[in-house]
């Protein structure tokens, strides 16, 4: 039997949207699949040699996607959403796959169903439209310049009506393409695929009426294939490890101040910069990398330190490891809300952030029993999803033929 032609398609504003599909495409044996990634340049470093070949497509930056955030402003103009759409439909109907499957990229649901691709669409489960959920207003001016009680109600009372203006240009740019308009809601419009897959568990963000196309993945951990720093295997044990990465999507101007403000505690920081530029000042506890293997770090810690994204929660999670989250944007913050509820972690704002409340929070986790005890039990409800099947069985609803995982 010719395998299966799949085609993977990353949104590459942040690592996680590009790491998280090349997860899954590891687990499709290239004996049986014909594996395609489609993403902007300058990630081919973490593609796999040999098994998987690559196509550029055109993305807004990284700098554009978190500016848009932070300003709480639409990430995407139809203009830049129709680009999307000409690439996208270039692509699929060159190759003709037997299914894409995309990361936040929210053209596809546009350009697959012209070409008459089946399409697979990842998103985190607390965007779902299908999951309740209690919204804290991110790191906005609003936040900055009022008390955040107020703050929050404000942001919540607001909420419908931003959600229904991000969602205009994606609705424009149906209309153009002649299909109908979806609901006037961020959520549906993230939700709209032929199957729908969260790559999360249903143990921390529970669904109501989940419909038959929708379905939990488990959690897709991924690290970056990097050389392990010079440091790596003489790290000394004789005090508590702390792992501290703000990912690609953090705050990394506040790195500099989590590192002083940890210096003089009894532990040692394991840090990655993410690819950002390493700090100007080093204390003597803390070892520094641009990247590191996140899931042997995070197996290695007694606490995570990160922005509260789901890639690195789900790391440490996944080594049974408590998570202190940093938080600014509001996916970070939906993300909080699921390991605190099944208390595994904490969660600080960023743009409040200070030193004494920082160690403060540090010194505690370290030595709280229960944060602890509940990280190791989210690692068994972990090992309980079988990532791999569960990818086949979408395939397999989309018509394409379960022919196995590695």
């Amino acid at each position: 039997m010719a395998r299966k032609k799949i085609l993977f398609v990353a949104e590459a504003v942040t690592l996680a949207h590009v790491g998280r599909p090349l997860a899954l495409a590891r687990m499709l044996s290239p004996l049986h699949y014909e594996l395609h990634f489609a993403c902007a340049s300058g990630y081919e470093a973490f593609l796999p040699a040999g098994n998987m070949e690559y196509w550029p497509i055109r993305s807004i930056s990284s700098a554009q996607f978190l500016a848009a955030l932070a300003a709480g402003k639409p990430v995407y103009d139809v203009a830049t959403l129709q680009t999307y759409v000409e690439d996208d439909r270039r692509l699929l109907e060159q190759l003709r796959p037997a299914a894409v499957i995309g990361d936040f990229r929210l053209s596809l649901a546009v350009s697959a169903r012209l070409v008459g691709v089946p399409y697979i669409g990842l998103i985190n489960a607390y965007w779902s439209p299908y999951i309740p959920q209690q919204y804290t207003v991110p790191s906005l001016a609003l936040s900055r310049i009022l008390p955040i009680a107020l703050a929050n109600a404000l942001f919540r009372a607001g909420r419908p009506l931003a959600f229904a203006l991000h969602s205009v240009p994606l609705n424009q740019l149906r209309r153009r393409f002649g299909l109908p308009a979806l609901r006037y809601d961020l959520r549906s419009l993230y939700a709209d695929a032929d199957q729908v897959l969260y790559p999360d568990v249903a143990e921390m963000f529970a669904a109501t009426n989940l419909p038959a196309n929708h379905a939990y993945l488990g959690p897709v951990t991924w690290s970056p294939a990097t050389p392990e720093p010079a440091w790596w295997h003489g790290l000394p044990q004789d005090l508590p490890l702390v792992y501290v990465t703000l990912g690609s999507s953090g705050q990394g101007e506040l790195l500099p101040l989590i590192l002083q403000a940890l210096a003089e505690l009894p532990l040692r920081l394991m840090v990655a910069t993410a690819g950002q530029d390493m700090p100007d000042t080093i204390p003597e506890n803390a070892y520094v990398a641009r990247y590191l293997p996140g899931e042997l770090a995070a197996q290695r810690a007694q606490l995570v330190i990160c922005n509260g994204g789901s890639p690195s929660t789900q790391q440490a999670l996944a080594a049974g490891v408590p998570v202190l989250g940093i938080a600014g944007n509001l996916d970070q913050y939906l993300n909080m809300q699921g390991v605190q509820a099944v208390g595994a972690g904490r969660c600080l704002r960023s743009d409040r952030l200070q030193a004494r409340v920082l160690r403060e929070s540090v010194t505690q986790m370290l030595v709280h029993p229960g944060l602890r005890a509940a990280a190791l039990h989210m690692a068994q409800v972990f090992q309980q999803y079988d990532v791999a099947q569960r990818l086949l069985a979408a395939l397999d609803r989309v018509g394409v033929r379960a022919l196995g995982a590695r």
